[in-house]
């Protein structure tokens, strides 16, 4: 472990542009938890399952009922950064980290500091209306009683990416572009297993790709370093 730390830090050193490519196990560290876990939201009892619930289809046709679960579920205004966000806002302001690219919505990287981030995701920070596009904060969406409303009576939507809908194709875009121009990428706290997210590692030309993840992934076999540990035991020690 101390040996590979000390590689990473190496790495780090000798890099310029630096790319860092998150998932849920980014934030569970602050408390929220992530989706596939044994503990995580896909394992936990609903009326529902939590992957029908956040689909485009079932907010359209039980839209009070996704409502219920996500102000329940998915409301991270409370939480605060830890350590990897704020590491990784540190290297941004040293001019080391160019880029955040993220499958949370939990907006944590924008409060630790980091200044490039790119939410393929989507944000929970961002709500529109989905009949006049008047935009709304997230107090305003999870303060709501029931369905949150616009004063145009139309339903405000969080700009979040459900299951059934693409990625917001500039989002992408210049998410690959980005890994595509790093010279190093930092691939944690994902288990590269949703798509098309998990795809973009595939743009990665160069010679360091870190893998920090508790368990195993599937492109482990392409990285020039993987570390199999917390991400808070391994960005305490950067």
């Amino acid at each position: 472990m101390e040996e590979k730390i000390r590689i990473l830090k190496q790495m780090i050193d000798e890099s310029k542009n630096i790319v860092f490519f998150g998932g849920a196990g980014v934030s569970t560290e602050s408390g929220i938890p992530d989706f596939r876990s044994k503990d995580g939201l896909y394992n936990q009892k609903y009326k529902y399952p939590p992957e029908e619930i956040l689909s485009h289809d079932f907010f359209m046709n039980n839209t009070e009922e996704f409502f219920r679960f996500y102000k329940e579920k998915l409301n991270c205004l409370d939480y605060k950064p830890n350590i990897t966000h704020e590491k990784l806002a540190e290297l941004g302001r040293k001019g080391k980290l160019s880029a955040i690219i993220t499958q949370n919505i939990d907006g944590l990287h924008q409060k630790a500091g980091s200044k490039v981030v790119y939410e393929v995701h989507g944000s929970i920070m961002k709500n529109n209306c989905m009949k006049c596009g008047k935009s709304y904060d997230a107090q305003y969406v999870f303060n709501s009683s029931g369905v949150p409303r616009c004063e145009c009576s139309g339903i405000i939507k969080p700009k979040v990416v459900l299951y059934g809908e693409p990625l917001e194709k500039g989002i992408e875009n210049i998410a690959c572009y980005s890994i595509f121009e790093a010279d190093m990428l930092i691939v944690a706290g994902t288990s590269l297993s949703v798509y098309p997210a998990a795809s973009f590692v595939k743009y990665y030309r160069g010679n360091k790709l870190v893998i920090i993840n508790k368990d195993a992934t599937d492109y482990d076999s392409f990285a020039n370093l993987v570390i199999n540990a917390p991400l808070g035991e391994v960005f305490s020690k950067i």
